[in-house]
């Protein structure tokens, strides 16, 4: 039977996965949470079929111990901070749990000698600055970040490579587009659009939805087939190679703005307007994110299965349950 380990397991993506990877055969489920900060409402589904194991990831001592106590043929490194705007606020919070989270986890397996695979899920605002000659986005395009939480992702990255190049450990790097749907927190674009609709058809907030930059052209891709993109990379991708994932067609390439207008369309309330508001817009914005991601679907055979209206929907009907 193959161990598995998910780090990040409570969260958005963390979440979805497990649930993914219960449906495998002949594999045991490993979850890291904090003892007593991690939320568990994600995972209420799931709670009894997997393995949990109590650690924090910026504390070494406690990364070793369960890597060196479980061995893992695969890691998925999902625990991050991964929200962009407070990132300007605690950089060096996001360093600690990116970069020396990610550093922790990779020395521990080094000192075991550990054999198993390790996705490393990094991120499209790496590429920051980005015009529009410059589109679509490749490995090679350069990296011009914009804010510190692309830095720490940048560098969470390169550390995979050097523990790649230097001691062989089985890096699989990724750089992965706008991801939506359940789940997501309501402080990100879509999810926040949907839990404020969600509010106004209950009456909790008045017709007027908030919102910051929302001109920014994204490709979105929803989170199930991500989730997906991420087994495939584990199964197909090589070690030490880059690869961006992410939905390409351009019936799923959208601004904010747009997303924002079909889901007042979705809505059971007439003349939903929209406001800008300050506190949600950030010092910088990155205006264009579109990648290649040729290389990753040739050698993965990843199908995408959910389109853009999917996300909205499944996103909206998600926060009309919860609210």
């Amino acid at each position: 039977m193959k161990k598995i380990l998910v780090t990040g397991s409570t969260g958005f993506v963390g979440s979805h996965l497990v649930e993914f990877l219960l449906k495998k055969k002949n594999h045991k489920i490993y979850c890291t949470k904090r003892y007593h900060l991690s939320r568990l409402d994600n995972v209420k589904g799931f709670y009894n079929k997997v393995t949990w194991v109590d650690c924090d990831i910026t504390d070494p001592v406690a990364t070793l111990k369960i890597i060196k106590n479980i061995r893992p043929d695969k890691i998925f490194h999902f625990a991050a901070e991964s929200f962009v705007s407070p990132s300007w606020d605690h950089p060096t919070r996001y360093m600690s749990v990116n970069y020396n989270g990610t550093l922790n986890i990779l020395e521990a397996m080094r000192q075991i000698k550990s054999k198993a695979k390790i996705i490393l899920p990094g991120s499209g605002e790496e590429y920051g600055e980005i015009h529009k000659r410059e589109l679509p986005i490749k490995d090679k395009t350069i990296l011009r970040p914009v804010n510190p939480y692309a830095v720490t992702k940048i560098a969470q990255d390169l550390i995979g490579y050097v523990y790649f190049k230097s001691y062989g450990i089985k890096v699989i790097r990724t750089r992965t587009f706008n991801h939506e749907g359940p789940r997501r927190e309501k402080v990100f674009g879509i999810s926040s659009y949907a839990y404020q609709i969600a509010c106004i058809e209950k009456k909790l907030q008045k017709p007027i939805i908030k919102v910051g930059h929302i001109d920014d052209r994204r490709n979105f891709t929803h989170v199930l087939d991500i989730i997906e993109a991420y087994w495939l990379a584990s199964e197909k991708c090589k070690p030490g190679e880059l690869y961006l994932i992410g939905n390409e067609s351009k019936n799923s390439i959208f601004t904010f703005r747009q997303a924002l207008e079909k889901l007042i369309q979705m809505s059971s309330v007439r003349k939903i307007t929209y406001k800008y508001h300050k506190p949600f817009i950030r010092p910088t914005n990155v205006p264009f994110l579109i990648a290649d991601t040729k290389k990753f679907s040739k050698i993965s055979r990843w199908k995408i299965k959910h389109s853009f209206n999917d996300i909205l929907k499944d996103t909206l009907n998600f926060w009309r349950s919860k609210v």
